[in-house]
């Protein structure tokens, strides 16, 4: 007797084939770091078309004392999870820019940021505006989830559409809407108000900020796309 399923022989007869158990379309791509234990091939200097002076690898590491030029990929994301490790030195203050595009001289005019510092030395540090990982000076991080200086934090940036989050050693410490009427407002009062293509990006660079004095260090800095 032939047992086949009814809807079985549906599907065939439709030409059709039942779904694969698991298949999902919506699922994030596959990982993808960003660097190798002794080279950062997918970086290019903000000013300068090759890995710019100041920045070294070695062990997995990408690590910068000193002003230097600023990072950024060569490849545009738009929606897409960052994550990475980060420790920055005594007084120490970076940033993560994502979605950045050419349109202004500097990288951070155009891209909205992620904060690094050290909150208790850094003068930024006295305003959770521009704390550790608060979209600088639009959306304040809570106070005390940062790690010391030269501790190693863990971050992840979540840009999907025109919702941003950022994580901070695994706790989700700010949450916005680009082009909201709140983030408008927010604009608008900032210094970012004097750039009117400020985060309208919806692809662009990834970019790690140099041009501050001090020490800073990256590992295990990995990405994906989003659906």
């Amino acid at each position: 007797m032939n047992k086949t399923p009814l809807y079985t022989m549906l599907l065939l007869a439709c030409g059709a084939a039942p779904p694969l158990v698991g298949a999902d379309a919506g699922a994030p791509g596959p990982w993808r770091s960003l660097l190798k234990d002794d080279s950062a091939p997918d970086w290019r200097g903000w000013k300068e078309a090759g890995f710019p002076a100041g920045w070294h690898v070695a062990g997995g590491v990408l690590s910068k004392d000193g002003e230097v030029d600023d990072l950024v990929t060569k490849e545009n994301f738009g929606d897409f999870e960052l994550e990475l490790e980060w420790k920055i030195g005594k007084g120490g203050n970076s940033g993560i820019f994502y979605r950045g595009t050419r349109g202004y001289d500097h990288v951070y005019w155009s891209g909205p940021e992620y904060q690094l510092l050290d909150d208790a030395n850094a003068p930024d540090g006295r305003s959770r505006l521009t704390a550790a990982a608060s979209a600088y000076a639009l959306y304040a991080a809570p106070e005390g989830v940062v790690l010391p200086f030269d501790h190693w934090n863990k971050t992840r940036v979540v840009v999907k559409g025109m919702h941003v989050e950022h994580w901070l050693n695994g706790r989700k410490v700010v949450e916005y809407e680009l082009q909201s009427p709140d983030w408008k407002s927010r604009v608008a009062a900032s210094k970012f108000a004097a750039y009117p293509d400020y985060g309208l990006a919806k692809s662009g660079l990834i970019g790690i900020q140099g041009d501050h004095p001090g020490t800073l260090s990256v590992r295990r800095i990995r990405v994906r796309a989003l659906p």
